[in-house]
Parts: structure tokens; sequence; C-alpha cells
């Protein structure tokens, strides 16, 4: 968990993923265990918990700041990425209490401060949930 602070801005009890399993210059897989006592499960379908999608979705950004962050040593330099844009967001199965995100993320390209990106989360090796997304690095003011 350590690693994972010293990476993103974010912090419980809006932090996604628990661990950096690996990465590379482009790439990055974390992990995130659901214990099911996150407080969103007690309203998101009470007796019937799904993680929001929503919530997934921001797994991929979390991963996506710590490769960016991990590419700089962590200097971002005053900076910090904000999404601009989400395409094809597809959710192919659901997270429920118990289970382990397997978070994989890839950069596919940089324009100057923009970011290209592409993720992927994995439940017991099955797809729930594939995006494609794009982050801006502003100045963090």
């Amino acid at each position: 968990m350590e690693d994972v602070l010293k990476l993103v801005p974010q912090r419980p009890p809006f932090l996604f993923i628990d661990k950096i399993i690996s990465h590379e210059e482009k790439k990055i897989v974390t992990e995130k265990y659901v214990t099911g006592e996150e407080d969103f499960f007690k309203g998101h379908f009470p007796g019937n918990p799904i993680m929001p999608g929503v919530l997934l979705s921001e797994a991929t950004f979390q991963s996506a700041a710590a490769l960016l962050a991990n590419r700089n040593k962590g200097d971002m330099s005053g900076k910090v990425a904000v999404v601009t844009r989400i395409n094809g967001t597809k959710f192919k199965n659901l997270v429920r209490p118990k289970d382990t995100l397997v978070i994989e993320v890839e950069l596919t390209d940089e324009i100057e401060n923009a970011c290209f990106l592409k993720g992927n989360i994995k439940v017991n090796g099955k797809t729930v949930m594939s995006n494609e997304f794009a982050v801006a690095l502003v100045d963090n003011k």
C-alpha cells in the first residue's frame, strides 16, 4: 500500500488499488481486494451487493495515475492526471464482495500533456470491464 500512496493522490475511502503487481515503461498491473465492507455496498443493491461500474472505471484511472507517476519516478512536478475522455467502456461481468480485481492499464499514446490509455479489469481470469480513456496532466493547485 505504501508504494501506491506514494504515486496516487487519492486516499481511502476513495482509493481503489491496494498494490502494484508489476510495472513497465508503458504498462502497469495493480490489484484491489474487495472486502464487502466498503460503504458503497450499503446502498448499491442491498442484499445483492455489486461494485458500481463507475468505481471500476476509477480503479483504472487510479492505476493510470500510478503508471504515469512511476514513469516519472514519483515526481509529477506539480502535475496531476485528470480524466478528459472516456471511450468504449464495456462491462462484461459483475464484481462482488471477496473478489480480487487485477487491473491492467497500458499507455498507448502521448501528445504533449495528453496521455491515451487502455484499461482492463479481470476477476479470476475473466474480464469484468474494459475501457479506453485520456488524461491531461494539469497543474496541481
